[in-house]
């Protein structure tokens, strides 16, 4: 009895060493992720900087009515947000193939490398993956123009890549996958290091080969990973690819493509200082997207029994 309730105390320290531990956190997350939420205020009020909110004037829900004025830009702004995240939706399975592919290699030090250089552009700021791109893609002066263009002649007219509003989507798609197919590769290699070896070692004693080991065994295992990150993805589909992406690339050109709800609420919000306005859209978004991200998880838990919360 006596040993019962002394390992009763044990873990009960452990717990309280745990959540010691863990208060830094806790209260990072609160000050900077649900303390900002006062702000919301603002998109109540008629906004003014330096002006307490408790003497600014009371609009209600004016700032959110006055997103739906514009119906053409509405829509505009919306089609390329759906777009734009439904394409980034479709490619999940890239790095998941991407991932399968790395763990084949039967070298080492190749595997090493490839997974290395794959990674390194997710580190990369927009910023310099555009000035990398212009360089490479300008149809002016850019490297592959010089090349195929002037050079050899191996095209009639210089590519327009960066400024084709025609190909704008399918554009910005490669770009996000050339960024984070890498990164996201990780995740699933994690999940197949998770993959009980075993497993992979009767299969090859049963004599199955590598496509049935991969069908098989190593798909099955992903599919809890997969699902996850679909959800997720879901649940962020009005983000898309984020706000850096869009505002980099967006050019005169292209504007009318890849102007997304990020995007538009920053030049609305703080370009034009409409803030109590900017402020009512980011609301809006986010609580769309917890609606979203709940009925996604709901949908998937009716479908497999289980969920991610």
């Amino acid at each position: 009895m006596s040993n019962t309730s002394g390992s009763r105390r044990a873990w009960s320290r452990t717990q309280k060493k745990l959540f010691l531990i863990s208060v830094p956190f806790l209260l990072f997350i609160t000050a900077f992720f649900y303390v900002p939420l006062l702000g919301w205020l603002i998109s109540f009020v008629k906004y003014y900087p330096g002006i307490p909110i408790n003497k600014l004037e009371f609009v209600g829900l004016q700032n959110f009515k006055s997103f739906f004025y514009n119906r053409e830009q509405v829509i505009r702004v919306f089609r390329n947000t759906l777009v734009l995240s439904g394409l980034i939706i479709l490619t999940l399975p890239v790095p998941a193939i991407f991932a399968i592919l790395l763990n084949e290699l039967s070298a080492r030090r190749l595997k090493k490398l490839v997974q290395t250089f794959s990674t390194i552009p997710y580190f990369i700021s927009y910023v310099l993956i555009y000035l990398a791109f212009v360089t490479i893609f300008s149809p002016s002066d850019g490297m592959l123009n010089i090349l195929l263009y002037e050079k050899y002649g191996m095209i009639n007219r210089p590519l327009n890549v960066l400024t084709n509003p025609n190909i704008a989507w399918t554009v910005q798609t490669c770009m996000y996958l050339f960024k984070n197919v890498g990164y996201n590769a990780i995740i699933y290699l994690s999940a197949i290091a998770s993959i009980d070896p075993q497993l992979i070692e009767a299969a090859e004693v049963d004599g199955a080969g590598r496509f049935q080991r991969i069908r098989h065994i190593i798909v099955p295992g992903l599919v809890s990973t997969f699902v996850v990150l679909l959800v997720l993805g879901l649940g962020n589909i009005l983000s898309g690819a984020g706000f850096e992406q869009y505002y980099v690339f967006g050019n005169a050109m292209v504007l009318d493509k890849l102007e997304v709800i990020d995007t538009y609420t920053y030049k609305m919000g703080i370009v034009q200082g409409n803030y109590s306005f900017g402020t009512a859209m980011s609301m809006l978004k986010s609580l769309v997207s917890v609606i979203l991200l709940v009925t996604a998880n709901g949908i998937v838990k009716k479908v497999r029994g289980s969920s991610i919360f």
